[in-house]
């Protein structure tokens, strides 16, 4: 039987992000990708090699998201607090159906090499893009003079995984931008 792969991988992340790698059974990945156990196998490889597959696309997608976040604003503080919030903004946004990054994080730990190296990869580039509008806005004034890009960029990952989470638990939009701001404080001059 054909099938889309990509729109397969779509569906797979949802599955995913909802109940995480062990919380989602092969059937239930089954019937929403709307394929075979063979295709499954013949596709993906197995569960895992499939999760692994779905974590980088989930991954990629979100870092493109952030960095046109990021992109947009000729301010650096308010592309900075776009991209926080990049997730829980726009038309075809669900904040609260959860993050596979954060919850790969928040299920595996340290303990799978696979997902370390595809979330430590993600991380490197997150960070990347953090640091270097937050050395825009030390240039600018917007932050504190003796601010470290890297220092501050670990800082707004872990604010961001915060706001993934409080999104997950119910938050609207008003409350998460209320908690992207007051982070946002911590940095100023």
């Amino acid at each position: 039987m054909e099938f889309d792969r990509d729109e397969a991988i779509g569906k797979a992340i949802a599955v995913f992000a909802d109940h995480g790698y062990e919380g989602s059974s092969t059937a239930e990945l089954l019937a929403r990708m709307g394929i075979g156990r063979q295709s499954l196998y013949g596709a993906f490889g197995d569960k895992k090699r499939l999760f692994l597959q779905a974590l980088e696309r989930y991954n990629a997608g979100s870092l493109a998201q952030t960095e046109a976040a990021l992109a947009v604003e000729d301010s650096p503080r308010a592309a900075i607090e776009a991209a926080l919030l990049a997730f829980a903004v726009g038309p075809d946004v669900t904040p609260e159906a959860g993050c596979l990054g954060v919850g790969s994080i928040a299920e595996f730990g340290r303990s799978d090499p696979d997902v370390n190296a595809i979330n430590d990869a993600a991380g490197r580039r997150f960070k990347a893009a953090f640091a270097a509008r937050l050395a825009d806005g030390v240039a600018a004034g917007q932050f504190a003079p003796d601010l470290d890009p890297e220092a501050g960029a670990e800082f707004l990952l872990t604010v961001r995984a915060g706001l993934k989470v409080a999104a997950r638990d119910g938050a609207g939009l008003d409350r998460l931008r209320s908690a992207a701001r007051l982070a946002l404080r911590g940095l100023d001059v």
